[in-house]
């Protein structure tokens, strides 16, 4: 009849594995709390619009210059903020990306 090790290197490689997805799944939570408190600011017009938020797009402040607020123009103000956000969002990718970035590799963070 075979011997059949049933708690061999097998077990010891699935062991290991499961390690480093928790070591992983630790790292992912670590660098989630890092983004939700990463300052972004976008801002447009010569800093006349600035937008603050998290990593995470989390929009938390807009800062209006009063010298680009025209009643009769609000087309422009418009315009401004949405740049402002815009620009807040692009920096916000980057750095996502730049911090996220690692986890996305191969699936499951690599594992495969």
């Amino acid at each position: 009849m075979p011997n059949y090790n049933r708690g061999g290197a097998g077990m010891g490689g699935m062991q290991n594995l499961m390690k480093q997805a928790q070591k992983m799944q630790e790292e992912m939570a670590e660098t989630e709390k890092l983004l939700d408190e990463w300052e972004i600011v976008g801002t447009s017009g010569g800093e006349a619009v600035v937008v603050y938020m998290n990593a995470k797009k989390i929009i938390d402040g807009i800062e209006i210059d009063k010298s680009v607020i025209d009643p009769e123009d609000e087309e422009m103000l418009e315009d401004l903020v949405l740049a402002a956000v815009l620009d807040g969002y692009k920096k916000a990718d980057e750095v996502y990306q730049e911090k996220m970035g690692k986890f996305n590799m191969g699936g499951l963070g690599g594992l495969l």
